[in-house]
């Protein structure tokens, strides 16, 4: 009779984390960035259809690096989350930090699970508030631990040599185009060589509290990325910089007026519902 292979609690922990970091490292970093409007993400992200940024709620964005299949599966997981606590409360009740948690328990629990591997995902929660006080960043990692940032955040296979160049020079009040600016650079310092990011390989996104609309995500193409690196589609570039683009996560739900005013008749009582995911 054959003795069944033994391994430590210890040792097995250690090499589903080794096992996660590795899957992690092989991704760019993702940067958030507070400034003085809201909250902006970058990623360094050729594909123009399948993102590292996401809304997942009226004041929620969501930011991943790893597998994709896996945080795209907790993409989805958490617009549901979010429409159904909305849907049977009230929208104000859906918040960043019940969505980290939500998330949190569900990595902590794959990740001690001996049926399954551990996700190679890290991720960032963020909420923007009525200030700059209230805004809220997370970033959750593979194994479901939770650390409250502020300011600025990296994350992703150089998250280290990336987070010491925004230490260095991040400073509080930023405007867009020095907190973009800032974020580039940064992702351009993932290595011991300093190397330059161009705007076409860039995904950027933002949490802006300055929109009337309640939905604070966007997407910034085009016309702000032109005028930042010079380079950009022509059609987008001609496109007037205060049109919301269209958002991948709800259909077309970024299409709807950035001002009810604009609404002919009177304006809905609340938002369409969304689609099912």
């Amino acid at each position: 009779m054959s003795m069944p292979f033994y391994v430590s609690p210890e040792q097995l922990m250690k090499d589903r984390a080794d096992f996660a970091r590795k899957g992690i490292a092989r991704g760019r970093s993702v940067v958030v960035v507070q400034y003085v409007d809201g909250l902006l993400f970058v990623a360094e992200n050729q594909s123009k259809a399948l993102h590292k940024i996401s809304e997942i709620y009226d004041r929620l964005a969501f930011a991943a690096v790893g597998r994709y299949n896996e945080f795209e599966n907790l993409r989805i997981a958490g617009v549901r989350h979010a429409d159904m606590r909305g849907y049977s409360y009230d929208r104000l009740d859906v918040s960043g930090r019940g969505l980290a948690n939500a998330y949190a328990q569900t990595l902590g629990t794959i990740f001690s699970s001996g049926g399954e591997k551990p996700y190679e995902v890290e991720l960032f929660v963020a909420e923007v508030g009525d200030t700059a006080d209230g805004d809220q960043i997370y970033r959750l990692t593979y194994e479901g631990s939770v650390a409250d940032e502020h300011g600025y955040a990296a994350m992703g296979g150089s998250a280290e040599h990336v987070s010491e160049y925004l230490k260095e020079h991040y400073r509080d009040g930023l405007e867009l185009e020095d907190a973009l600016r800032l974020a580039v650079e940064a992702l351009g310092h993932d290595g011991t060589e300093p190397r330059t990011v161009t705007g076409d390989r860039l995904e950027v996104a933002v949490l802006d509290r300055t929109r009337r609309h309640p939905r604070k995500f966007r997407r910034l193409v085009g016309a702000h990325m032109t005028s930042l690196f010079g380079t950009g589609d022509a059609d987008d570039a001609e496109a007037p910089a205060d049109i919301p683009p269209t958002d991948e996560v709800h259909g077309a739900a970024e299409d709807l007026p950035d001002d009810p005013s604009d609404v002919v008749g009177d304006p809905p009582d609340k938002q369409p519902d969304r689609p099912d995911e």
